[in-house]
């Protein structure tokens, strides 16, 4: 890229900057034009026409709208999953895709255990049905409609041991559980106790599942009844990653029939929002919430910068947190 400052294009900035975290790092490097969504594929086109540089957190980069905007030199994924863009198209094209991996491992991690907590104690429900009167009529002096379920010495087998997923087993661990693991990289192991275990023996002797990994073709639906069946029928499922990751139909069944005891999930569905009919919205034992593991402001904060940083060291000519 030339000395001139770049036309910089944001298509879809709301959920990060819903107005507490402003793009004023990357404002002072280009021209910047932010759009909160770019829902209509037509618009991706249109509206990063001029753009060398786009960012993207959930707008699709297909092949054919890469092919569209020939003046296009870089893109920036808002996110640590990059599947959104077709990432090796744009490798052949020149177009190096960044992504930003370090941003959510407190935060994501965090959100882990305030689903699985959720699940161990019901803590919404029971504080809703306190609010309704239920405890003022009790004889005794507490009451509790769920099994509450103690942590210590229960197996927590963690999907993806990434960063992400080894803050989760630290956490865990401090807990007192039992860690699996299961990653395609088996480098760097870190210091708490814990055991590696191929997939199918982490899903049979977990009493926690954690889904920590990124979502790719090789993985998609990888939990799926298959799979839930060899899980214990006292076991929970968290999965704060990708929805993708999980064929939805099966784990409804899987709840509603008592194959596992409950299922706690930030991500549903491979798009997003879920339509009112997807089936683990009214699934037994399973509680959603909407895609805010990732959403803590300080995480959002540490996202706008790397976002900043990863451009900055583009146009140094030192590209870093490349992925293609």
């Amino acid at each position: 890229m030339d000395s001139k400052k770049p036309v910089i294009v944001v298509l879809d900035g709301y959920t990060l900057n819903p107005g507490d975290n402003p793009w004023t790092e990357l404002e002072s490097m280009g021209t910047v034009t932010v759009h909160d969504r770019t829902l209509d594929p037509r618009d991706i086109v249109r509206r990063a026409a001029d753009a060398d540089v786009v960012f993207t957190n959930k707008t699709p980069l297909t092949k054919e709208t890469l092919d569209a905007l020939p003046k296009l030199t870089y893109i920036g994924v808002l996110a640590t999953g990059y599947n959104v863009v077709d990432y090796r198209h744009a490798r052949s094209k020149g177009i190096p895709v960044t992504n930003i991996p370090e941003y959510g491992t407190d935060s994501v991690a965090q959100f882990v255990f305030a689903l699985l907590l959720e699940l161990c104690h019901r803590v919404g429900h029971h504080s809703e049905a306190v609010r309704a009167g239920r405890w003022s009529d009790q004889t005794d002096f507490c009451f509790w409609d769920y099994p509450l379920v103690e942590l210590h010495g229960l197996t927590l087998g963690i999907a993806g041991f990434g960063r992400i997923g080894r803050r989760v087993g630290e956490i865990g661990a401090a807990l007192g559980m039992k860690i699996l693991a299961n990653d395609i990289s088996r480098n760097n192991p870190p210091s708490y106790p814990f055991q590696w275990a191929e997939m199918e023996d982490l899903l049979i002797r977990s009493d926690v599942v954690s889904l920590n990994c990124p979502l790719f073709p090789e993985n998609t639906g990888f939990i799926n009844k298959r799979t839930l069946g060899l899980m214990k029928k006292s076991a929970f499922l968290i999965n704060a990653s990708r929805g993708g990751l999980v064929v939805d139909e099966d784990l409804a069944e899987a709840l509603n029939e008592g194959i596992i005891a409950g299922a706690a999930l930030d991500v549903v569905g491979l798009v997003e929002p879920p339509p009112k009919n997807n089936p683990l919205l009214s699934a037994k034992n399973c509680i959603v919430t909407p895609h805010i593991a990732w959403a803590a402001l300080e995480a959002r904060k540490r996202l706008m910068k790397t976002a900043a940083d990863n451009l900055r060291s583009f146009l140094a000519g030192r590209p870093k947190n490349v992925v293609n």
